[in-house]
């Protein structure tokens, strides 16, 4: 292992142990110097809305909670049926879903079906649906607040460029939905500062298990996906390339792909 490679490892698991991290040096977070932080949600910002429904009694789910954990497996292949618009919210809901706002005017917080450091909740949600009954293909974005979905941009030409922001996994750019999660890490640093990049991540897992566990409630795969090229994947999404100190600054973090099952999950 060379120098650079070894310093390297060294900066990511100090990441890892976050907590312990030093503030020495650090000016106090803009909390503690009583700035406002950013909004709990994005406002609108696409060509449209399309509402989510919410009806989830009317879907065939599985109630044992053991069996979903048992079943819990990274699928990879996907049948010809379409994913519903019910299913689709359900997921949705499941993995971002704003139960109720509280907080003051100043300082408002999102309470949602995941846990979320100091219900700061940076994550945001982006789709790019390939088969979805009744849901064109384009790029949308979720309005957990509304429980809506916005349209960002309805094309369906697409998947290329997906692939090759997905490192070439085309199975995950050509699945039934594709799920991308993206993070505004200001809304945790206003709170927690040098430490906000370990739970901005943990934050995405727990988003990302209640997916899968949606998921296979709703007898549909998932894959949840970490190798990316990060500049395609955020150019295709709007962001502005590279890191940057701005409080807007926005980046993917995490995506998975759902679909129906064409046979027993993979492990």
């Amino acid at each position: 292992m060379n120098d650079k490679t070894r310093y390297q490892i060294m900066k990511n698991r100090q990441l890892l142990a976050g907590y312990n991290l030093s503030d020495v040096g650090a000016e106090k977070t803009d909390q503690e110097q009583n700035l406002p932080p950013l909004p709990p949600l994005k406002k609108k910002q696409g060509r449209g809305t399309i509402a989510l429904p919410s009806d989830f009694e009317n879907l065939n789910l599985m109630t044992e909670i053991r069996t979903v954990f048992a079943q819990r497996e990274s699928c990879r292949k996907y049948s010809s049926s379409p994913v519903s618009l019910l299913e689709l919210s359900f997921f949705l809901w499941s993995a971002q879903g704003v139960r109720r706002m509280a907080g003051r005017s100043l300082n408002p917080v999102t309470f949602r079906n995941v846990p979320s450091a100091g219900a700061r909740h940076p994550l945001e949600t982006y789709l790019f649906p390939n088969n979805v009954a009744g849901l064109d293909k384009g790029i949308y974005h979720y309005l957990p607040g509304e429980h809506q979905l916005e349209i960002l941009e309805k094309r369906s030409d697409y998947e290329e460029e997906l692939t090759e922001a997905l490192c070439g996994q085309s199975f995950a750019a050509n699945a039934p939905v594709v799920f991308v999660m993206s993070a505004i890490p200001y809304r945790t640093e206003w709170r927690y500062g040098l430490k906000s990049a370990k739970y901005i991540l943990l934050d995405a897992g727990h988003a990302c298990e209640n997916l899968y566990l949606a998921a296979t409630a709703a007898s549909c795969g998932c894959c949840a996906i970490g190798a990316y090229d990060q500049d395609l994947l955020d150019e295709l999404l709007g962001f502005l390339p590279g890191p940057s100190a701005e409080k807007t600054y926005e980046c993917s973090v995490y995506i998975a792909a759902v679909g129906k099952l064409s046979k027993k999950p993979e492990s």
